[in-house]
């Protein structure tokens, strides 16, 4: 008998609940908070110290919203970074180790192992706007298509606006595929991350938006499960 995969053994267990109200206007993407929706929404920290020393205020903070239309969801995001580090150009190369918004969605809410396959994606969006994740084939792959963003910085403050189009698990890289339409109800998979290098070799903090308990709090780009439930309401 075939074994049946994680998702059909164990039903996620929903933690970290938000939710999302819908906007009947969709914001424009310049990274400026000009929108009624994002009046209405309201903030979400970005404080879990998933990796790193601990670090400072005026080093890094961050916060969040969100809404959504049939389209997309959107995700509004506030970083205190008094640092921004892009080292390696090539976005497929250690893209992890630059600055980068990281943005974690289970379409489904199944949670379950989603390192290479897409049960699952762990978007990281880079300084200059590309998208990178791990594929089926284990080789990363820019996803540009299922993200648009735009990043307005003045001083140490960046403000990031985003549009993420939702994919199942039957994405297939290379295809024509229409993402998902979003409706009122649906529960989304959820979490939002950053990396912040001030320099380094390698990143110095990432930090996310859900707790995660035990000891290795790095799972996101792993394991759904960890990620937070997004409730679609209008």
């Amino acid at each position: 008998m075939a074994c049946l995969s994680c998702n059909e053994l164990k039903k996620k267990e929903d933690h970290h609940i938000i939710e999302v109200q819908k906007t009947a206007i969709a914001p424009t993407l310049d990274g400026k908070v000009t929108e009624n929706c994002w009046e209405r929404a309201i903030w979400h920290p970005l404080d879990q110290n998933w990796l790193g020393e601990a670090y400072t205020f005026e080093d890094f903070n961050g916060r969040y919203k969100l809404c959504w239309g049939p389209e997309a969801l959107y995700i509004l995001m506030e970083v205190t970074d008094d640092i921004l580090y892009d080292r390696h150009k090539d976005p497929l190369k250690l893209w992890w180790d630059d600055d980068c918004v990281e943005v974690f969605v289970d379409e489904d809410n199944s949670g379950g192992l989603h390192q290479y396959s897409h049960n699952a994606f762990a978007y990281h969006i880079a300084l200059d706007g590309n998208v990178v994740d791990l594929a089926p084939d284990r080789d990363p792959h820019l996803y540009n298509d299922h993200i648009q963003s735009a990043r307005h910085t003045e001083d140490d403050v960046s403000i990031w606006e985003i549009a993420l189009k939702l994919h199942d698990d039957s994405y297939i890289e290379g295809s024509k595929q229409t993402p998902k339409r979003l409706i009122e109800g649906k529960k989304i998979g959820f979490a939002l991350a950053y990396c912040d290098n001030d320099g380094s070799k390698e990143r110095e903090n990432f930090i996310g938006s859900v707790f995660v308990p035990g000891e290795d709090k790095n799972q996101g780009w792993i394991n759904a499960d960890i990620f937070g439930t997004l409730i679609l309401k209008e």
